[in-house]
């Protein structure tokens, strides 16, 4: 597991906001060094924390104003397919494997709710798909955030080595 510092965070939070700040901004706003920068970054990627850097959608404004949730209760030995089959379909934008009744969480975008309604059935058609319920999302009054929950896990934690904390 990759340790991480203040330092991280700060120049994590940063990258989250915007992800096209530079080196040398990140460097001059936490008032360290370009290199620590860097190898920050660079260290944060190797590890796997860091996994890419990609805008941020709001997909109503791309046309597909509804969103929901399908939780699907599948037969446990077709999962794998079950994921193949859900890959293939354009509006399926997110899958999760839970616990429960339900044994995947499926996140999915139409443009209207007829469209939705097709979608089900088409999901529900899979083989292995055995029971669904969903939820409709009216609104995201609070989006996937990592930030808070990183600033909590190292808030006794120091800004690096040599660096005191500004």
């Amino acid at each position: 597991m990759l340790s991480i510092d203040r330092l991280d965070v700060e120049i994590l939070r940063m990258l989250s906001a915007d992800a096209r700040t530079g080196v040398v901004e990140l460097a001059s706003t936490l008032g360290v060094s370009r290199n620590t920068v860097q190898s920050r970054v660079r260290r944060l990627e190797e590890a796997g924390l860091v996994t890419g850097y990609q805008p941020q959608f709001d997909l109503a404004q791309a046309g597909f104003p509804v969103q929901a949730f399908i939780a699907l209760e599948i037969n446990q030995v077709r999962l794998s397919a079950v994921v193949e089959q859900l890959a293939e379909i354009a509006q399926v934008i997110e899958v999760h494997a839970t616990t429960g009744r339900e044994d995947l969480l499926v996140r999915v975008a139409t443009v209207t709710q007829a469209e939705l309604q097709e979608l089900i059935e088409r999901v529900v058609a899979i083989p292995g798909v055995v029971h669904s319920v969903t939820t409709l999302c009216l609104t995201t009054p609070l989006p996937f955030r990592v930030i808070p929950l990183l600033d909590e896990s190292t808030r006794d934690t120091g800004w690096g080595r040599s660096t005191p904390k500004p």
